[in-house]
């Protein structure tokens, strides 16, 4: 029969499996109680970092619906549970990685799926939802602005047909008005010159 507190701890992994965006394992083997604070730091408040007892995560996992992570599960294993922004949380595990070799990347889960470490990594090379979202933005408000070029252009064509149209008619009256007073001064000349 299994024990209170580990039947507590599978609920609570299973929990945090379901309620996360993502999770990536991590073994951080060699890592000090002061490396880790730091690595819990720099992820900011869009992850949790906890280091887990393997079989149990494993039980959790299965108990979440996920299949497939017991390669991952060989070691000390941490992980992080991601509530929010995946690719952040993605990068700075990454670059605490690069800073300290110590913390392997072994995989992760999202979206019920198991991924591999490379692919955790690719994950980190993705921009922040921010800036995606800016750049979605951005685009849409491009493609609204040719949008509204486009519906605007036979109108504009239009008004300059019309001013065309309208420039022509008082350019087309000026110079009648404009003949008579030179064709009265032309007759005064040739009857001044008669004279």
């Amino acid at each position: 029969m299994a024990r209170p507190d580990k039947a507590a701890a599978v609920a609570e992994l299973a929990e945090q499996f379901n309620n996360s965006d993502a999770a990536v394992l991590t073994e951080y083997r060699g890592l000090t109680v002061k490396d880790l604070k730091a690595l819990r730091r720099s992820l900011g408040d869009a992850a949790t970092y906890a280091v887990t007892k393997n079989t149990l995560t494993m039980i959790a996992a299965r108990e979440a619906g996920i299949e497939g992570l017991d390669d991952q599960l060989a070691g000390p294993t941490a992980i992080a549970f991601i509530r929010g922004d995946i690719a952040s949380v993605a990068k700075g595990l990454r670059d605490f990685a690069k800073a300290n070799p110590l913390l392997v990347i072994k995989g992760g889960v999202m979206d019920g799926r198991v991924l591999d470490a490379e692919s955790v990594k690719k994950l980190a090379d993705l921009e922040s939802r921010e800036v995606l979202l800016a750049k979605l933005a951005g685009a849409m408000n491009g493609n609204l602005a040719k949008a509204v070029g486009l519906f605007a252009a036979p109108l504009s064509q239009a008004a300059r047909a019309l001013d065309a149209l309208k420039s022509q008619k008082l350019a087309g009256d000026a110079p009648a008005t404009d003949a008579a007073p030179a064709a009265e001064a032309t007759t005064d000349a040739a009857d001044a010159a008669s004279e």
